[in-house]
């Protein structure tokens, strides 16, 4: 591993484990003997860093030379934190992971008054059921299809509608929308020409297919948005007046 490389994954772990922290945990973390350990802390320190501790005791990240300072509202933290909260409940594993490094760096980055706001803030957000599926490997399963979005890259899906019957998709996902109690992907299904959304519980298998839409995501996203709004627009138009004006008349 590059030394660069190194050094930012020992920030990395500064950042996000319980401080104080043992050098013999940090070594752990990053693959390196405690020789190197101290080395690379002495390295970061001379980079500007600050850096509390010492061997025997621990260490304690201060002040972080990788991230400039950041000022935030105390309103602004509570968003934060209630935004990153809410990520850690409803997101597969790795982007609960992503919402916590992200949380730390955001930490690192504060004056210390403003760092015990974040870490004592009032806002939480709870889920007791997950949306993701329950899945053996819910990890790969989300990672095909984020990159699938992200690379603009055709999927491969076997699908089953709601009474059960598996259909073979091709399909170009677009977006994934997380509501109240599920996940959907939002994609333009190549068997029926045209935007569908699946429900992530009724994917039972996903492979990348090496197949590019690129650069089209954006574009058949904003259509697809388009053609949702206008269906919505078109169901309040045609529901009762009375039921339109929602004032509980009759």
């Amino acid at each position: 591993m590059a030394r660069t490389d190194r050094l930012f994954r020992l920030l990395h772990a500064m950042r996000v484990l319980p401080a104080p922290v043992t050098a013999a945990r940090l070594a752990e973390e990053t693959g390196v003997s405690l020789r190197s350990l101290y080395r690379d802390i002495d390295a970061l320190r001379a980079a500007g860093a600050r850096i509390e501790g010492e061997r025997g005791y621990g260490y304690r990240l201060i002040e972080d030379v990788a991230l400039p300072p950041q000022t935030f509202e105390r309103i602004e933290i509570e968003a934060l934190v209630l935004g990153l909260s809410e990520v850690r409940q409803m997101g597969d594993p790795a982007l609960a992971e992503a919402a916590a490094s992200v949380l730390a760096k955001v930490a690192a980055t504060l004056p210390d008054r403003a760092e015990q706001h974040l870490l004592h803030a009032v806002s939480q957000a709870r889920r007791f059921a997950a949306r993701f599926p329950a899945m053996p490997d819910i990890v790969g399963f989300m990672a095909t299809i984020r990159s699938g979005c992200w690379r603009e890259e055709a999927l491969a899906i076997r699908y089953a509608d709601k009474d059960g019957a598996p259909t073979e998709r091709t399909i170009l996902p677009l977006s994934i929308v997380y509501l109240d109690s599920q996940m959907t992907l939002l994609a333009w299904c190549t068997l029926r020409e045209a935007f569908r959304m699946f429900r992530l519980d009724r994917i039972r298998a996903v492979a990348a297919t090496g197949i590019s839409f690129r650069p089209r995501r954006a574009a058949l996203l904003r259509d697809y948005l388009a053609e949702l709004r206008r269906a919505g627009a078109t169901r309040a138009a045609s529901a009762d007046p009375q039921e339109r004006r929602g004032d509980g008349s009759r």
